[in-house]
């Protein structure tokens, strides 16, 4: 049976409804890793560091696409639940169009500062050149990698996030297939890691492209439509919080790169590598649900259904306190033997990385609500709280956290410094969940 976003939401429904997105999220964290395993076991350490040097920076590049992604999904939704289908068309396919011309220029300015910016973050000598090898054929499908960011929170929007996990599942099963025949057969090395990955890029973003240009029975459809400043700069504000999220873990990964090369060198980035691809795994679970869950809160709350609003609330906070317990014990467990499939050519890196992972585990226990929090006044169409919770929780508190700890606990502190972060960011967001319930009527 299709659910639609004017349901009620029971457990099943709900967790039924966002399923096609948190296993969207993971699978896409999943290829993500595949490719990191590929260049740390056939290619090298010193392209497996380059590689998560440089990506940081190309991870800003392509984060306009989710802050119109889900800004421009609470704008919509709240236009549907509101009753106005044609506006939403328009609007979506306006913030479509902005992406696409500004892919176009972003990729242009990218190439011609990839080799200073690769420069400025400590690359040197064989890992400069992996870098710029590696970024320069990354940005050649930034736009489309743009637009499968947008396409993840609209697909759900549209009613279609089966349709959003089998092209995401398409682009994966790509990545990793190119991943081997690339490197392993081919022996292409970091080139091959990058086309692999750039080749996934134009799967995952030209095929909704391609379904939205067409007729089709979702809500949404790419038509006609003219430049709208004021619902621009409400999808931008509304979307800055995940804007700022993007942009400020890559920015505190590179601070993070920087504190691991001046403790432990090379060795540190590549182990931090290990721990981010992990990480990526386990919180594309809270990611997922907040996308697959916000254009369902954002048509309720646009439709005025305010017990269902303080449903979708109980039962999302529930649900993310019992999955930060387990992802967190789960982390711990499989510690070791993570290490070993990625860094297991190497017995002191390999300690160095279960370490690190043991460590940063803790954070997992918070991270659900932080993320949620962000994402759930993104929903309701509140960027500044959003954006203010995504600001403390992924930049300020962060170097706040890796400057200091370090001082007091050494390296520990640089793998310690997220936990820190998020318990801040927690007091944060449950302030806000407090006196902001009232307003929104979802307490």
């Amino acid at each position: 049976m299709k659910i639609q976003l004017s349901d009620h939401f029971t457990y099943p429904r709900l967790l039924r409804f966002v399923f096609p997105s948190i296993v969207m999220m993971i699978f896409t964290s999943i290829y993500g890793v595949v490719d990191g395993l590929f260049v740390s076991n056939y290619v090298g350490k010193t392209p497996f560091a380059a590689v998560n040097l440089i990506m940081p920076f190309l991870m800003i590049m392509g984060a306009v696409g989710f802050m119109f992604g889900t800004g421009g999904s609470a704008v919509v939704s709240q236009a549907l639940g509101e009753g106005k289908p044609d506006k939403a068309k328009q609007y979506f396919s306006m913030m479509v169009y902005v992406v696409i011309g500004g892919g176009l220029i972003l990729t242009l300015l990218g190439l011609v500062f990839l080799r200073p910016i690769a420069a400025a973050f400590g690359a040197t000598g064989d890992m400069l050149d992996n870098c710029i090898i590696y970024g320069r054929i990354i940005l050649c499908t930034l736009t489309a990698f743009m637009l499968q960011n947008v396409f993840q929170s609209f697909l759900v929007t549209a009613e279609r996030p089966k349709l959003g996990l089998a092209v995401t599942v398409a682009a994966g099963v790509t990545n990793m297939l190119l991943d081997f025949v690339f490197i392993a057969v081919f022996h292409w090395g970091i080139v091959g890691a990058a086309s692999a990955t750039a080749a996934s890029q134009l799967i995952g973003g030209l095929i909704p492209l391609v379904y939205f240009l067409r007729p089709n029975t979702s809500r949404l459809q790419l038509v006609k439509t003219s430049l709208n400043t004021r619902i621009s700069g409400k999808t931008c504000i509304n979307g800055s919080s995940e804007l700022m999220t993007n942009v400020s873990m890559s920015l505190v990964n590179i601070l993070y790169n920087f504190q691991l090369m001046r403790y432990v060198g090379e060795d540190g980035v590549a182990a931090y590598g290990v721990i981010m691809y992990v990480s990526f795994i386990f919180v594309a679970i809270f990611i997922g649900y907040s996308i697959g869950s916000a254009p369902v809160i954002g048509y309720h709350y646009g439709a005025g259904n305010h017990a269902e609003l303080k449903g979708l609330f109980r039962k999302s906070l529930c649900l993310i306190a019992l999955w930060n317990v387990l992802l967190a014990v789960l982390a711990i467990l499989t510690s070791q033997p993570l290490a070993r499939i990625f860094v297991g050519y190497d017995s002191g890196l390999t300690a160095l990385t279960r370490r690190g992972l043991c460590l940063y585990s803790l954070s997992f226990l918070l991270t659900g609500f932080n993320i949620f929090g962000s994402a759930f006044f993104t929903a309701l169409g509140n960027g500044v709280v959003s954006a203010i919770i995504s600001f403390l929780r992924t930049l300020l508190f962060q170097i706040a956290a890796v400057l200091i700890l370090p001082l007091l606990l050494g390296l520990d502190g640089i793998w310690l410094s997220i936990a820190a972060a998020e318990i801040l960011a927690l007091v944060v967001t449950i302030i806000f969940f407090v006196k902001k319930g009232s307003y929104y009527h979802y307490v």
